[in-house]
């Protein structure tokens, strides 16, 4: 291997969210590789008429699984005329997947002070940054309350939705929900088809017309909750621009802020 800044990797296990159009994939892990919750890596494929060759297409897609976990998990939609995630559906147990070996992004809980309430807002594959930071027991350790709010289309779409119901049976986070039985509440919304509970609503609605808060039995307010947003640009910019009227900004300057956010896409 001739470039250094990656690692050959292999497919341990695929799952298939809704076929054709959501996946995950979990790949071995390089021992060396380190990240933090919320980071991303970006991983590599040959070229299409060269399987065998080095990687040439390169994407990046942020990590599921916790920083301590063994190997490496990645959520991914289909794009039907993209050039990569066709392809990566299609890898199975055994075959390969290149990862380089420094990890990217600021979606990290540090950018936050300790305390208070932490809203994890995401549309579609969004969740995948989340879903570390929930795996994480520093993450229960470092916020009074977490909330998840999953935004898709369809109810199929509720990828991971039975981990996230199931987290306040996890053993290693027993003496959080033993404390504050509350400590989590995850809301899954679709904008195509009714939920039991829930608004057959886009996010930003919910968020703009004060439902949102409602649902989730917590006022929105700057000095104790804070937000981040992951997703698709259009509900990005919506829910920047709602939220930054009631007091919502990131940080600057070594200043810790309320909000962080980052494109999906």
């Amino acid at each position: 291997m001739t470039d250094t800044k990656y690692t050959r990797q292999i497919v341990t296990a695929v799952r298939p969210w809704v076929p054709g159009k959501l996946f995950s994939l979990r790949v071995t892990r390089d021992p060396g590789f380190a990240f933090q919750a919320g980071q991303f890596a970006r991983v590599g494929l040959p070229a299409a008429d060269m399987p065998d060759a080095e990687p040439t297409l390169w994407r990046a897609y942020s990590m599921v699984s916790a920083p301590d976990e063994p190997e490496l998990e990645f959520y991914s939609i289909v794009v039907p005329e993209g050039e990569f995630s066709p392809r990566m559906a299609q890898l199975r147990e055994g075959d390969a997947l290149y990862v380089e070996k420094k990890p990217f992004g600021f979606l990290t809980l540090d950018r936050f002070e300790a305390g208070g309430s932490l809203w994890l807002l995401a549309s579609g594959t969004g969740l995948s940054a989340y879903l570390s930071m929930l795996r994480d027991p520093a993450t229960w350790a470092r916020f009074d309350r977490i909330v998840v709010v999953h935004g898709v289309r369809h109810a199929e779409e509720l990828a991971y939705r039975d981990e996230i119901e199931r987290l306040p049976d996890n053993p290693a986070l027993a003496a959080y929900f033993a404390q504050r039985p509350d400590k989590l509440r995850y809301l899954p919304v679709a904008t195509r088809e009714a939920l039991p509970d829930t608004p057959q609503a886009r996010l930003t609605a919910l968020l703009a017309d004060g439902r949102l808060e409602t649902l989730l039995g917590e006022a929105l307010d700057p000095a104790q909750v804070k937000i981040m947003l992951c997703g698709n640009p259009a509900m990005l910019s919506d829910a920047r621009k709602l939220l930054a009227e009631r007091g919502f900004a990131p940080g600057r300057r070594g200043i810790p802020g309320n909000l962080a956010v980052e494109n999906y896409w």
